[in-house]
């Protein structure tokens, strides 16, 4: 099977990438914006005819687009992860190829959702931000291009090489910075949001299997289980083998918030406008319902939490 990653080098994407290529049925070509792709191509500029070219000469029989932008402006966003993913797909309708496309989504296309509710694929999306505007609406142009293709909506993913700005990345950091300058208190804001965390590791089992999977539409890909940030911070706290004290920041809701994480005791206190420091406008709740994945792709989550945790700390321990 020839498969064409596009976004090869991001963070879902290295992963999904480690996942190919040890299928030795797979025959994989990168395609991206970095010198190290096989091919180098700009979705967010390049032409649907130029990749359709291509396409026709490569032959994939799937393709997997895992590239995107999760920070940034409006604008920025919506080149990256909508204009990119219009490109995709004309150039798939106009190529002789027939591959099937596998999309990754977010969970931020669902936006805000009931606390203690799972979220199933056939909510209505009322995405809370212009990042889950942005995916939804490139989530519509797959599902609208009349190609054989599936959306895998994947929830917060954690794990080895978590992004530094995301908030598990800023819980880490924080808590490198505590123990290297040996302060016993770590003041933190913003835990009280329950996100459903997934291993990177286990997102790319997903889309190998999407691949390989007849089933079209949207697939939420997550574990299942709402986990609340403050928890995190403890687990992760205890693999560190941090014993200082914790002290969450967090006010009511109409209040104003303190420094959210990854401030570090020492800065001085500031005022933010009211909003939830959870940067992906859902809220304080959000769990998936994963039945469709088990039923469609026979996929379920593997790695745990801590697991997780022990990874993203193993790698800011070494900045120590």
């Amino acid at each position: 099977m020839r498969v064409l990653l596009i976004g090869a080098n991001g963070y879902l994407g290295r992963f999904v990438a480690d996942r190919l290529l040890a299928d030795p049925a797979v025959q994989l070509t990168a395609l991206g914006r970095g010198d190290d792709a096989d091919v180098r191509f700009d979705l967010a500029s390049g032409s649907p005819g130029a990749l359709t070219r291509f396409l026709d000469a490569v032959h994939p029989g799937v393709v997997i687009n895992c590239a995107g932008a999760t920070r940034g402006g409006a604008r920025d966003l919506t080149r990256h992860n909508t204009v990119a993913v219009a490109t995709v797909c004309e150039a798939l309708r106009r190529s002789g190829c027939g591959a099937r496309l596998v999309q990754i989504g977010c969970g931020a296309e669902y936006g805000p959702s009931q606390p203690g509710s799972s979220t199933a694929e056939d909510a209505v999306p009322r995405p809370g931000g212009p990042y889950g505007v942005s995916k939804l609406a490139a989530t519509e142009l797959v599902l609208g291009s009349g190609l054989d293709a599936v959306v895998l909506r994947v929830f917060s993913p954690a794990g080895p090489g978590t992004p530094a700005g995301s908030p598990l990345g800023r819980l880490a950091e924080a808590m490198r910075r505590a123990m290297q300058s040996g302060d016993g208190e770590l003041k933190l804001g913003g835990l009280g949001a329950q996100r459903d965390f997934v291993d990177v590791r286990d997102v790319a089992r997903a889309v190998h299997a999407a691949s390989l999977s007849a089933a079209q539409g949207v697939i939420n890909i997550g574990s299942g289980r709402a986990v609340r940030l403050r928890d995190a911070a403890a687990i992760l706290a205890r693999v560190a083998g941090y014993g200082g004290a914790l002290h969450e920041l967090d006010g009511p809701p109409s209040a104003h918030l303190r420094p959210t994480i990854g401030h570090p005791r020492t800065e001085p206190d500031h005022v933010a406008p009211a909003a939830f420091p959870y940067p992906d406008g859902c809220g304080s709740w959000q769990q998936a319902d994963v039945r469709t994945a088990r039923d469609r792709l026979g996929w379920r989550p593997r790695i745990n939490l801590e697991e997780s945790l022990a990874d993203i700390w193993m790698e800011a321990a070494c900045r120590i």
